[in-house]
């Protein structure tokens, strides 16, 4: 069997716009990219006919041919001021620049080529007046929104080129660890159906999204790979009927306001916001339930969801943000006896859990039809629920409804992404021969810098060959 020239470990967009920037730059080196699950083809979720969570072991939702991406609402941000830190490493310019080449690659797999959030400045400029009368601030970022199900024809698309162009992709290979000897990475030791077996390659890229930030994790402390713990956000998703954000969704489609809300001052923002969406469930490994939300083009509700994430930054003694957030999704699947819980804004307020029987008879029925009626409160830290109250009560100034007693609220939504690799701008680790990228690296946020930072990638790999 030929030895690679590289091993992409990863098949989220991280890792395939390496593969991309590889092919586009008629680099002709050997590439293996490891994949933990199924090719985009095999990749559904059973409850769309059950209606209930099977378990599937890995979740079909969060990993597979494009990772969670292909399974998501499928939002990409046109603007480097959101998405992650990427530009404090690598520059804003260099960072823009390669968001509109990553933009162009999409639109030339079948991304709409409409661009959502532009045109009208006078409705614009008068939510950012409600916004900063409100102490927030509002980032008025151009989104080109795929759509869960277009997305994942678009991803398939890819799949197929990259295969016909030939990439080697090995599904249902798990990577276990990385070799690393004499402070050089040499490749990976994997386990596809119970059988382990080493990879080596002069270069091994690591690309394993929010799934894998936490095998990364352990892996940088085992093998004492330069990293440094970053901020977690842990928080909910909220839900209201699409009459309450019909401005902002007409305007903007996505509101993308930050707040630093009394008592505690932690950076609190609403992310991936759903006109007519779907608030869905991802499963991680130790059967973790998380909340999601889903915009299909096609297929709408009556609802809006959003996320409400609040960022917390520890400090010594204390390095393990994931394994917090973890802790906290434990306590909340605990309470909904494996399920998501769900609660609405009034009974929060007025210290009481929320009932069935409530939600049956209420104006916004839950698009996650087996999320249980419980009280979050009880799971949620302090710090973190009173953050999220309070910043609710300033976004409902700029979209008046949104804190109503009867707007949902969904736990727990968190996000894996706060273990910082340290690396130059180069994506250079402390490692000679490994990069790290993508969400797992903790530089990035989301679809569409996720893929520039691979895009990127493979334009370094190839300056290096040269």
């Amino acid at each position: 069997m030929q030895q690679p020239d590289c091993i992409i470990v990863g098949a989220g967009p991280a890792g395939i716009f390496t593969a991309l920037s590889l092919l586009e730059s008629g680099d002709g080196r050997h590439v293996v990219m490891i994949e933990k699950g199924l090719p985009l083809e095999k990749r559904s979720c059973p409850k769309a006919q059950t209606e209930q969570c099977a378990g599937c072991s890995p979740c079909r939702i969060t990993t597979g041919f494009a990772g969670a991406g292909a399974f998501s609402d499928g939002k990409l941000s046109l603007s480097c001021d959101v998405g992650g830190d990427l530009p404090q490493l690598i520059g804003r310019e260099r960072a823009q620049r390669a968001i509109g080449v990553v933009d162009d690659m999409y639109v030339r797999f079948g991304a709409d080529q409409r661009i959502e959030g532009t045109g009208d400045e006078g409705a614009v400029a008068d939510i950012r007046r409600r916004a900063i009368k409100a102490g927030l601030k509002l980032i008025d970022c151009p989104i080109r929104h795929l759509g869960t199900e277009c997305a994942q024809q678009l991803y398939m698309k890819i799949q197929q080129y990259l295969i016909d162009a030939g990439v080697e992709i090995r599904f249902e290979c798990e990577c276990r660890q990385l070799l690393i000897e004499d402070g050089v990475c040499k490749g990976v030791m994997l386990s596809t159906n119970g059988q382990t077996q080493e990879l080596r390659a002069p270069k091994t890229i690591i690309a394993t999204g929010r799934r894998g930030a936490d095998w990364l994790d352990r892996e940088c402390r085992a093998l004492s790979i330069a990293h440094t713990p970053g901020p977690v956000d842990v928080g909910v998703r909220v839900e209201v009927r699409n009459e309450v954000m019909e401005t902002v969704n007409n305007v903007l489609y996505e509101s993308k306001l930050v707040g630093y809300p009394q008592p505690f001052k932690n950076k609190v923002r609403t992310f991936c916001q759903n006109p007519g969406g779907f608030v869905s469930q991802e499963n991680y490994d130790g059967g973790l339930a998380v909340v999601n939300g889903h915009s299909f083009k096609q297929r709408k509700s009556p609802n809006t969801n959003l996320a409400i994430l609040c960022s917390q930054n520890f400090r010594e003694p204390f390095d393990q943000p994931i394994a917090y957030a973890q802790k906290v999704g434990e306590l909340t699947n605990m309470l909904g006896a494996g399920h998501i819980l769900v609660q609405r804004f009034g009974d929060i307020i007025d210290g009481k859990r929320t009932w069935a029987k409530e939600l049956e008879r209420a104006n916004v029925q839950p698009t996650l039809t087996d999320a249980v009626a419980g009280d979050i409160t009880a799971a949620l830290p302090y710090r973190v629920m009173t953050n999220i109250l309070n910043f609710m009560l300033a976004v409902d100034e700029v979209v008046p409804g949104i804190a109503a007693e009867e707007t949902l609220l969904y736990s727990p939504e968190l996000k894996f992404y706060s273990n910082r690799i340290k690396m130059d701008e180069h994506f250079t680790t402390s490692v000679q021969g490994l990069h790290c990228l993508g969400d797992s690296s903790g530089w990035t946020r989301g679809l569409m810098m996720s893929s520039v930072m691979g895009y990127l990638m493979g334009k370094e790999l190839v300056g290096a060959s040269n």
